[in-house]
């Protein structure tokens, strides 16, 4: 068996990791790369194997940077599976639409600087027909249910905890009479959290391929999180501002609209309108609400148990229609706008930022990663004069980070995980989907458990492991 890392190796984005075993070639993942818009537009065009060569694909989860790059897969030749859990699959139908159309309608805003300066135009990576002959290749598997993809190669998705069907994936694999277990951790989430349950680790791992997006951050603790907001609410509706929130729309901003149903029904925040100004975000809102067995316990305690809709109260509005997103540039009194994408690389947050940035009495409120050159980590690290849609813009409101919403585990969750299985049995640990810095630290804090071989691939890198019986 060898593991190629074709993406998300020294970064956040694009995973892809090509998995070749008994014959067969597995591809886990195959998210988009996001950053400098064509630096990011090249990468996603090729691919570091054939398409047509693959035999199968197996997704953690429905996010962008591990799902959304499938359609161009598709349309470069690739014909097998794709083994997602249900809610995944339901949320690749909406998030891989709405990819093709954002792509197409950014463009057309691109295009127009491109044009005004004799570049060429640039096409997107895939249509909404690439989309849907994706959507029939998807085969839907439930969790903690073994399933065989090749000869030898038996398959379990355990729930990651991270976003609503996010899955770890459990390989128990024979090849030349040597049985050994891998584990792919997806995105860890994180313990405690609203919404999702917690993570059902995988463990008893010859070899562990887990992401460290936070490898060496500690995350505040959750309990924190609402007198935070509170706080930030009642100081934006004092200043007569907008508190505006770039948002993933699949998993943060689900769990935004449950923490402020919580704040609004205990009477600790101002009447404020709510905006959800993403259609991507009320769809998959739709999602949650169809698989309320896979919420976790307090969700089931505060708000069904007692037949009340988590995502829907009386001073939410979910925005669909373009037209009614753009009155929102209108509104004269406080109110609070969560709109996509998180790392604000494309959707309406773009429009809202370009209308909003320069007006001090604005906050704008972080509440996830984001990855470097992308507009949101720029603003983050604070840079005063940013790019949206081409055009210079000062930033001038007030910037606000709370990454206690982040879904992602932290280096004490990460180091936890690995601990479940212990050095003797574990022969290899390889840290993916994190920036250098943050997975060396990791590296180094695993390597003092006693764990030896811990290793951080180049993109491209293969391993073998002739090492494991």
């Amino acid at each position: 068996m060898q593991l190629q890392f074709c993406g998300g190796a020294q970064t956040v984005t694009g995973s892809q990791t090509l998995i070749t075993v008994n014959g067969k070639k597995i591809l886990f993942e195959c998210g988009l790369f996001q950053g400098r818009r064509q630096e990011a537009y090249e990468k996603n065009q090729s691919f570091m194997f054939n398409p047509s060569e693959i035999d199968c694909l197996i997704l953690s989860h429905a996010h962008i940077d591990h799902s959304g790059n499938i359609p161009n897969l598709v349309k470069q030749g690739f014909k097998g599976s794709i083994y997602a859990t249900p809610a995944t699959i339901d949320l690749c139908k909406i998030m891989l639409r709405d990819s093709a159309h954002l792509q197409e309608k950014d463009l057309e805003w691109v295009n127009i600087i491109r044009r005004r300066s004799h570049q060429p135009e640039m096409q997107p990576l895939y249509t909404l027909n690439d989309v849907e002959a994706a959507m029939d290749l998807f085969v839907p598997i439930d969790f903690n249910k073994e399933f065989t993809i090749a000869k030898d190669v038996h398959v379990m998705f355990r729930d990651a905890g991270h976003i609503l069907g996010s899955a770890g994936i459990h390989f128990e694999i024979r090849e030349n009479n040597k049985n050994f277990k891998i584990g792919f951790s997806g995105d860890i989430g994180r313990p405690g959290l609203p919404l999702t349950k917690d993570p059902n680790v995988l463990r008893e791992l010859d070899v562990l391929v887990m992401e460290s997006t936070y490898g060496n951050r500690l995350h505040d603790p959750f309990d924190t999180v609402e007198e935070e907001l509170c706080k930030l609410v009642r100081t934006t509706a004092a200043s007569g501002g907008k508190l505006i929130i770039p948002s993933f729309a699949v998993g943060r901003t689900q769990t935004l609209v449950y923490v402020l149903h919580k704040l609004y029904d205990q009477n600790r925040i101002p009447e404020l309108p709510i905006y959800v100004d993403s259609p991507l975000a009320c769809n998959a809102t739709s999602v949650f609400e169809k698989y309320p067995d896979l919420l976790d316990r307090e969700a089931q305690r505060v708000f069904i148990k007692d037949h009340v809709e988590p995502f829907q109260f009386n001073r939410l509005t979910y925005v669909h229609e373009a037209a009614e997103s753009k009155k929102l540039n209108f509104l004269a009194y406080p109110h609070i706008i969560i709109s996509g994408s998180g790392m604000a690389e494309g959707g309406r947050i773009l429009h809202h930022l370009k209308n909003n940035i320069d007006n001090p009495r604005n906050t704008l409120l972080f509440v996830g990663y984001a990855a470097r050159e992308t507009l949101a980590r720029k603003i983050m690290d604070g840079k005063k004069i940013v790019k949206i849609f081409g055009e210079e813009h000062t930033v001038r409101n007030k910037i606000h980070i709370m990454d206690a919403f982040s879904a992602h585990a932290d280096r004490r969750n990460l180091l936890d995980y690995v601990d479940l299985t212990p050095p003797s049995k574990l022969k290899h640990v390889i840290l993916v989907h994190g920036e250098l810095e943050q997975s060396q630290s990791l590296r180094d804090a695993i390597r003092s458990k006693g764990y030896q071989n811990v290793h951080i691939p180049a993109p491209g890198d293969i391993f073998k492991f002739p090492d494991i019986d």
